[in-house]
């Protein structure tokens, strides 16, 4: 072949450019079809885990003034109800990146079903505690053994591609808040089943003294039948073993930077980590392997073969297998990991607000509400978050793009939290829950139901940012250890500074309202920071 000849165009054999297909030359890919069973597979396996957080959220702050832990101080609820809650962030703050290692090394299916494994023992554990340490305990269980939310991010992304991926991580956000709709609802239609339903469950025994085992019970078997159905069914992605045919070793220094895998292995091959480069074609490929003079040896075959030096960087990082975390520290995966903190924290203190401000008695700057209600309430919000995700999601994105959109549903926080002093200034005013009560209540649900959008986009950026496949579960890990840090702070902070606004009189007891609100806005300027495309 004369290096002379080479060009961009491929040609026939009278050197006219071989004509290309329509779409090509349009540059639409076909939409790849969800592979359907596996998706499906995957996202009741992620209901587990919003289902066993959100649970404990309608009786929660009942159940810790139960235990005497407040000293009969209703204002000191928040302080202990916000530690029981974050436990369960920060100990998966600190285990959640080691999951995604492990699963970058070992497979992701191992790694889900241990963390199913996880949540059906912690959460049989706290329903069977009485003891206030007790259920710190188990929610610190519950975090450290559970490492799901990461790892299905990841096997999110590998399952789909470019054409069908949106599509797909519209239902992750789905799935939770189809999980905080129904866990809530559980947690508070079926605690107490011995003063709802007595005729069933009796007034007295083991349901009475242990009165908040029902709801984590029917939360256990959802994980179970999750275990079972991707023990027998979910396909592994990732190779659990990597046993090269061959290898290519730098010379100079003897290092690995390439290994041909099996057939079945579906891991990056070397003309597509030459492809990512920059040469787009074969003819390409060529040319720059005849301008390197230096060899790299292939172990296993008889060959060597020259790879231009400008591609070294792309095959360390394409290809090598032990990849460090190092490698990710990069602004492109660092700013949506920040973005994504912000989120995590103003989410969740959202969700630790609810049902503290709700239960809190009137004059403490709450509703008074029961667990039933407050359950009740969260289920409406969360189904109401589930249909606008998934009937809007796509559509918007398409129009608006990831940035606008994700700025625009995050700015609806700022609705939200300040519906909390107008709440209860309305019913203090009236001296109970009113008419007026109930439509600030329906207000508010609106705009958090708007909130749902920034969750695609916000996973769609985190996958995006991977600087390699094989980078993927560690770039999810960091993402979701940073975000597990925050939902550690958030309840702790939230619910202690709604405690001190009470006993302090700070803004009039609103003072957590609007610290909630500027760090929200501390969030939208975050925000501004994303890039206006993915990839």
């Amino acid at each position: 072949m004369n290096i002379g000849d080479l060009s961009d165009e491929h040609t026939d054999g009278n050197e006219r450019p071989s004509p290309k297909p329509e779409r090509e030359i349009q540059n639409v890919p076909a939409v790849t079809p969800l592979p359907k069973l596996q998706l499906f597979i995957l996202l009741y396996l992620q209901l587990a885990e919003p289902l066993t957080s959100t649970v404990v959220y309608p009786f929660v702050n009942q159940l810790v003034r139960e235990t005497g832990v407040t000293g009969g101080d209703e204002r000191k609820t928040g302080y202990y109800a916000g530690f029981i809650e974050s436990s369960f962030y920060a100990t998966e703050a600190i285990c959640v990146l080691q999951w995604g290692r492990l699963s970058d090394r070992f497979g992701r299916k191992p790694i889900l079903l241990s963390g199913l494994v996880g949540l059906i023992i912690s959460v049989v554990g706290f329903g069977l505690s009485k003891n206030y340490w007790a259920l710190v305990l188990s929610r610190c269980a519950e975090g450290a053994l559970n490492g799901n939310i990461g790892v299905s991010k990841s096997m999110m992304t590998e399952i789909t591609d470019v054409t069908n991926r949106a599509r797909g991580f519209a239902y992750l956000p789905m799935v939770w808040s189809l999980g905080s709709t129904i866990g809530p609802v559980i947690g508070g239609v079926f605690s107490n089943p011995t003063t709802r339903w007595p005729g069933i469950f009796g007034t007295t025994g083991f349901w009475a003294e242990y009165p908040y085992f029902l709801p984590c019970i029917t939360v256990a078997y959802v994980s179970l039948t999750a275990f079972l159905i991707a023990l027998f069914c979910l396909k592994e992605v990732r190779p659990r073993s990597h046993k090269p045919t061959s290898r290519l070793k730098d010379p100079e220094n003897g290092r690995i930077i390439y290994e041909r895998l099996p057939a079945s292995d579906p891991g990056p091959s070397l003309s597509t980590a030459i492809d990512k480069s920059g040469s787009d074609t074969d003819d390409q490929i060529e040319l720059d392997i005849l301008e390197r003079s230096d060899s790299l040896d292939i172990e296993g075959t008889d060959a060597s073969i020259n790879i231009p030096y400008h591609h070294k960087p792309h095959l360390d990082q394409e290809i090598q297998r032990d990849i460090g975390l190092r490698s990710i520290l990069i602004p492109r995966v660092l700013l949506p990991v920040l973005n994504y903190g912000f989120l995590a924290f103003t989410d969740q203190a959202v969700n630790v607000l609810i049902p503290l401000m709700y239960s809190s008695s009137i004059d403490h700057g709450g509703l008074g509400f029961d667990p039933f209600v407050i359950g009740l309430v969260q289920g409406l919000a969360g189904l109401v978050m589930g249909f606008t995700q998934v009937l809007t999601f796509p559509r918007l994105l398409q129009k608006f793009g990831p940035k606008k959109l994700y700025i625009a549903s995050y700015t609806s926080y700022l609705l939200v939290y300040c519906a909390f002093p107008v709440l209860s200034s309305v019913t203090k005013t009236a001296g109970g829950v009113t008419t007026w009560t109930w439509l600030v209540i329906l207000l508010q649900l609106a705009a958090y139901s708007m909130t749902c959008l920034t969750w695609g986009c916000i996973f769609m950026y985190i996958s995006e940012a991977a600087p390699s496949p094989a980078t993927l579960g560690l770039t999810n890990g960091l993402a979701q250890t940073t975000s597990s840090v925050m939902c550690a702070i958030a309840p702790s902070a939230s619910s202690s500074l709604f405690s001190a606004s009470l006993e302090h009189n700070l803004s009039g007891g609103n003072f957590v309202y609007w610290f909630l609100c500027a760090f929200t806005v501390c969030g939208i300027v975050a925000s501004s920071r994303l890039p206006s495309h993915l990839g």
